[in-house]
């Protein structure tokens, strides 16, 4: 990035934009976050209902070494600001035959667990498979995830030949096959490619990096919830210098001679500086902040991921005791499969044979919710809102689909003994600020994927750069996370 880059303004205090404010500040940088909500997290945000407590976004943390890493940036210790708990399992994995896989992190815990619900060969495959995973993590993350990326020509090198050589970009599903003959481990080791917006059998086999952190490198939850990840990164960032100002909205990026002079927000103040990171999704800040004639021809024509309907419930009981007992995370999956990521991602239908994400926070942490009384997220996976679906009207009748679905699967104490609820729409999404009402972002099809995914600094404004799942390298919480830092080094020069 040529000219001054002192003073920076951040659109957006979500994690993409307060890991690059740890860092710019690290780098004796003045920086100003705005922030249209009253607090840090974006959609990493907590709503309160009658005494509880639900995290809005992410719930499932991998790569915490990520957020160590931002803190260290100003010298704050992770340890003094969260209290990370270890979860075991994972995940709860629950089939259409009745039948519960517990995915642990711990190699040998979880060659076990396959010996006793699977087969003998089956654990062969799958510790060849965590070798095979890793290798392909140490190859993307050195190479393509944890650089930018502008050209094409960067994917030439001794890496990507090796890449290629793995089958990185063969398909995701036939890939997880060669190694885990049962079909549930598969589906337990693939599912992943819906936070990347595909189905396993169109994703490449590259996004198994994604099933790597959320099954080897161990999950965790921080006590209080996720929302305090923003929390403990805004308040580090404060202590250090960073200005942080909530309830301010950006309405306009004044652009002169192709350089971002200004923001300017809805109550007319103009707020300068040297440069600004817009951490606001990125199809919409280019839609409502900038000129049309600014827009790259290749944010006007994104493929998007599915959204989600989800639902927040607040229970005086445990789920059921008819139905597995719930980890922290659970999944539930259907018969289908092939066609349930045909009819939300292809048809634009609902889902005939859910599979659906459980949360259940407070098996973990208990002040989360009154005493004695149970937080549930329930997570349906949905057509966005490039389909033409009337949510207002389909929204009421959805709910009563999800609470019968749950019912049907054995979960009877969420529905039956509900105190609070909250329910979002892919409309609900869509209103909040993203576009096509999609949470997961921009699709990483091959053609949004690596350098072909949106880079984080404007080509056509000089001192103009993005951070987010909207841009390299992708959706999820690292990669988010990994955004800030790219876009810090835009304006820093140096590469961490």
């Amino acid at each position: 990035m040529g000219g001054r880059t002192e003073s920076v303004l951040i659109v957006g205090a979500g994690l993409g934009g307060l890991s690059a404010a740890l860092r710019l500040a690290g780098a004796g940088r003045e920086v100003t976050v705005i922030e249209r909500a009253a607090g840090p997290g974006g959609r990493a945000g907590r709503l309160e209902l009658d005494g509880y407590s639900f995290d809005t976004g992410p719930t499932v943390l991998t790569m915490p070494e990520l957020i160590a890493d931002a803190l260290a940036c100003v010298g704050e210790n992770m340890t003094d600001w969260l209290d990370l708990i270890p979860l075991d399992p994972a995940y709860r994995a629950t089939f259409a035959d009745g039948s519960v896989i517990d995915v642990h992190t711990d190699i040998d815990a979880m060659s076990q667990e396959i010996a006793q619900t699977c087969s003998a060969r089956d654990v062969q495959g799958y510790r060849r498979f965590v070798t095979y995973l890793r290798r392909l993590y140490d190859l993307e993350r050195r190479r393509f995830i944890d650089q930018n990326l502008d050209s094409p020509l960067a994917l030439v090198n001794v890496d990507a030949a090796r890449l290629f050589a793995m089958g990185g970009l063969r398909r995701l599903s036939p890939k997880v096959a060669q190694f885990l003959k049962d079909e549930r481990l598969q589906r337990i080791f693939s599912f992943q490619a819906m936070y990347a917006g595909l189905a396993p059998q169109d994703a490449l086999a590259i996004y198994a990096v994604i099933a790597y952190m959320d099954t080897v490198t161990g999950v965790t939850f921080p006590r209080g919830g996720m929302h305090k990840v923003p929390l403990a990164l805004a308040g580090a960032a404060a202590k250090h210098g960073v200005t942080f100002r909530y309830g301010t909205t950006a309405q306009t990026i004044e652009v002169t001679n192709d350089r971002a002079s200004a923001v300017i927000t809805t109550d007319g103040e103009r707020l300068t500086a040297d440069v600004i990171v817009v951490n606001a999704d990125l199809p919409v800040a280019y839609r409502d902040l900038l000129p049309e004639r600014h827009t790259p021809r290749r944010v006007r024509s994104l493929t998007y991921s599915p959204s989600c309907f989800l639902m927040h419930v607040g229970a005086p009981s445990a789920a059921s005791s008819s139905s597995p007992d719930l980890a922290h995370h659970n999944i539930s999956f259907g018969h289908e499969w092939r066609r349930t990521f045909r009819e939300i991602i292809k048809d634009g239908r609902l889902m005939s044979d859910p599979s659906f994400l459980i949360s259940n926070p407070t098996r973990t942490d208990p002040g989360l919710a009154p005493e004695g009384k149970q937080t549930y997220y329930v997570l349906f996976p949905t057509p966005n809102l490039t389909f033409d679906l009337d949510w207002s009207v389909l929204g009421p009748r959805y709910r009563d689909e999800v609470l019968a679905t749950l019912d049907a699967r054995g979960y009877t104490g969420i529905s039956g003994d509900i105190e609070v609820e909250r329910y979002v729409t892919p409309a609900d999404w869509g209103a909040s600020g993203l576009a096509a009402g999609a949470p997961f972002a921009a699709a990483h099809t091959f053609r949004q994927s690596g350098p072909l995914r949106t880079p984080t600094l404007d080509r056509r404004i000089d001192n103009l750069v993005f951070c987010g799942s909207n841009t390299q390298p992708g959706v999820g919480v690292p990669m988010v996370l990994l955004s800030g830092r790219l876009a810090a080094e835009r304006i820093t020069g140096v590469q961490a």
